[in-house]
């Protein structure tokens, strides 16, 4: 007996093909259309299943993928700022530098700088580094604990 799939299940499927695209390909050039298509589903359509199903936007699950890509080449790397903007898919050295600030919550310089220089597992600087949200950087200031 073939198994049947629901409409809902196989528009998920299709979701996460698209997603799978933007993992793949996020330092290439992606627009809107071409992510719908992947998809097959209408560009306003996608942007909302893709919202209603992962969280957030198309474009913010992208932004996001490509300032996590450029910390660990910001980790790893001796690539200039430029050439590492370059490398994940920003055409502009200011908009490249302005969402990593708004993502990380400081400059790709000053987060270069506050490398651990011992050398710490990558699982550690990954959780400490890792966006949870667009939008949400951390703060630098930390958290005033009261005592019981």
């Amino acid at each position: 007996m073939a198994v049947r799939w629901s409409p809902t299940e196989e528009e998920n499927r299709r979701l996460l093909r698209a997603r799978d695209t933007i993992d793949r390909d996020y330092s290439s050039p992606l627009d809107i259309p071409a992510l719908a298509q992947v998809a097959v589903l209408s560009p306003a359509h996608f942007i909302r299943r893709f919202r209603d199903v992962f969280g957030e936007t198309p474009h913010r699950y992208l932004q996001r993928r490509r300032i996590e890509r450029a910390c660990a080449l910001l980790r790893d790397g001796d690539s200039s700022v430029t050439d590492i903007a370059f490398a994940v898919g920003y055409g502009s050295l200011g908009t490249f530098s302005r969402t990593f600030a708004t993502i990380i919550g400081r400059s790709p310089s000053e987060y270069r700088r506050s490398v651990p220089a011992a050398r710490v597992p990558t699982c550690f600087i990954k959780d400490h580094a890792r966006p949870s949200s667009f939008g949400e950087a951390t703060s630098t200031t930390p958290p005033v604990r009261s005592k019981p």
